[in-house]
């Protein structure tokens, strides 16, 4: 499912999925990461499809303002309204807000230090496959699964852990959350564990890997058909 050029390289030219909803603002998210240190920077983006309620993203919006953090923060049009009022142009400099962006190229940029992600299946594997530490903020469906292997198996990550009243994460633990990823001796093993990944997922789609040869025992089969 990633792109080649992100693993193994053995395909040239293969950067992209081929399809997208969006107009992806790629110069835009690249020519600022480039003025951000290495490792410096949240990305928050939950695909195109889960609505956070306002009360949500203002939790979000607060604990990015209590990190003192440089963000890139993908928010739909349509749910800009949502922000806390000011906050767009309280945060110029430290944070940009756009409403898509490649994904794929943002992840495997140098200044990205967490992703913090709704942990859908195809978000899950480009974080894993580029060796990004996540927090996990699963909505529905098997996100709830893939939030638990990112936290409890994979290790590569945390989840936040919502409020018993409100059904959200507040802005305390997501801050304590992100804290808990970016900096301190937590941070280091996140970052061992996630690089580990990486480099296993780069493994097995190589020449010779166990990925690499069930496609080709895959279409070796359908040539017996």
């Amino acid at each position: 499912m990633v792109p080649s050029s992100y693993l193994d390289g053995r395909i040239e030219n293969d950067k992209g999925y081929g399809a997208s909803l969006w107009k992806p603002l790629s110069e835009e998210c690249v020519n600022w990461l480039k003025t951000k240190p290495k490792r410096s920077i949240i990305y928050i983006s939950f695909g195109s499809m889960v609505s956070l309620t306002q009360k949500q993203i203002e939790e979000i919006a607060y604990a990015l303002l209590g990190s003192n953090m440089d963000f890139l923060w993908v928010v739909r049009d349509i749910e800009k309204c949502k922000l806390p009022k000011g906050f767009i142009e309280s945060t110029i400099g430290k944070g940009l807000i756009v409403s898509w962006c490649n994904q794929l190229e943002t992840l495997a940029n140098q200044a990205i230090g967490c992703f913090v992600t709704h942990c859908g299946w195809n978000s899950t594997l480009e974080g894993l496959s580029l060796g990004v530490p996540m927090v996990a903020m699963p909505q529905f469906s098997d996100q709830m699964t893939d939030a638990k292997f990112i936290d409890e198996i994979w290790e590569i990550g945390v989840r936040p852990k919502l409020d018993d009243m409100l059904g959200i994460v507040k802005r305390e633990e997501l801050l304590f959350c992100l804290k808990e990823v970016m900096e301190g001796e937590k941070s280091d093993e996140i970052r061992k564990n996630a690089t580990k990944w990486r480099d296993l997922a780069k493994k097995t789609v190589s020449e010779g890997g166990s990925s690499d040869k069930a496609i080709n025992e895959f279409v070796e089969s359908l040539n017996l058909v």
